[in-house]
């Protein structure tokens, strides 16, 4: 057998080429526009070093209503009052409605002739997307009723008001604590300042809304609305038909609508108790009246529940004396 060359043998170890790291080479740096490209605020700021300056916002000024001084020619403000109100510039219609405020608040017989106009232009500017424009109408709507509350239900449209009403009570049950806030103060100061009665029929629609907040919101006015109110007038919206209504919210969703109810029905006793026709007899008496008076217009499981919150708002009563 023929030997074979060692010659012809492959080595025992091979070694492989080292692979070579490829190393990516940096991007050209970005030209920066020569200075005289660059607008004279932007090149004023490198100069000094400084970052660029923001651009300047549109601001408007909340002005609280004790604040508001009397116009010096309310004649000749009011001649052009109605056509900035409409203007497409939304920070002139903020100063035209701040105008309208000291209109009503200094001048306000001038205003009595308009009213309706007045309403429909807050009603348009509460619509708005512009938090700053609706804020300033809210506040506006809140000085209005403030003046004319006893005149406003009778100097305009019935549908005019009722269209403030309903923005008042959205803008209220919306998330945005800006205008949120203010748009409940509003509702305040209209529960304590426009006449008791057409203001509990307009706000009777609205206890119904589908939407809870909204629904929440109006019980909280009439709430307020009928704690200022005597037997005569809660007779003239209907006592059972205002204990009905009561009863409803009472199983509502939200707490802040079932507080109100206890409230609405703790005020219909008040006056209930204090009518001339059973307050000279004695108290068992008074109580068998309301039972026998909640018995009649209401469901048996409503009607208890509506003497369960009377039986307990006298204990307390009780207790703090």
């Amino acid at each position: 057998m023929a030997l074979r060359s060692l010659d012809n043998a492959l080595p025992t170890s091979m070694k492989r080429p080292k692979k070579v790291a490829k190393v990516a080479a940096p991007p050209p740096a970005a030209k920066s526009p020569a200075p005289a490209q660059l607008p004279r605020d932007v090149r004023a700021n490198n100069e000094n070093n400084l970052p660029p300056a923001p651009p300047m916002d549109q601001s408007v000024e909340y002005v609280a209503s004790e604040d508001l001084k009397p116009l010096s020619d309310p004649d000749a403000r009011m001649a052009v009052l109605l056509d900035e109100l409409s203007s497409k510039d939304w920070t002139q219609v903020c100063e035209a409605l701040n105008d309208l405020r000291r209109m009503a608040l200094h001048h306000s017989s001038l205003l009595v002739p308009i009213l309706g106009n007045v309403t429909e232009v807050i009603v348009r500017a509460m619509k708005s997307p512009r938090s700053a424009l609706c804020k300033t109408s809210i506040m506006a709507s809140a000085d209005i009723f403030h003046c004319f509350g006893h005149l406003l239900l009778f100097t305009t449209e019935k549908n005019s008001f009722g269209q403030l009403l309903l923005q008042l009570l959205l803008k209220a049950s919306q998330d945005k604590r800006f205008v949120c806030d203010e748009a409940e103060k509003a509702l305040e100061k209209m529960a304590v300042s426009v006449s008791p009665l057409p203001l509990l029929k307009e706000l009777q629609s609205y206890v119904r809304h589908a939407n809870l907040r909204v629904r929440a919101k109006a019980a909280v006015a009439m709430s307020k609305c009928v704690s200022k109110m005597g037997i005569e007038v809660m007779k003239g919206f209907g006592l059972a038909t205002l204990l009905q209504v009561a009863a409803e919210l009472l199983s509502d969703r939200l707490p802040e609508a079932r507080d109100a109810a206890r409230t609405i029905i703790n005020s219909i006793y008040r006056e209930f108790s204090n009518d001339s026709n059973i307050k000279d007899v004695d108290e068992s008496a008074a109580a068998e009246s309301w039972q026998n008076f909640c018995a009649s217009n209401l469901p048996p499981i409503a009607a208890q529940s509506v003497a369960k919150i009377v039986s307990l708002s006298f204990i307390c009563s009780l207790a703090s004396t």
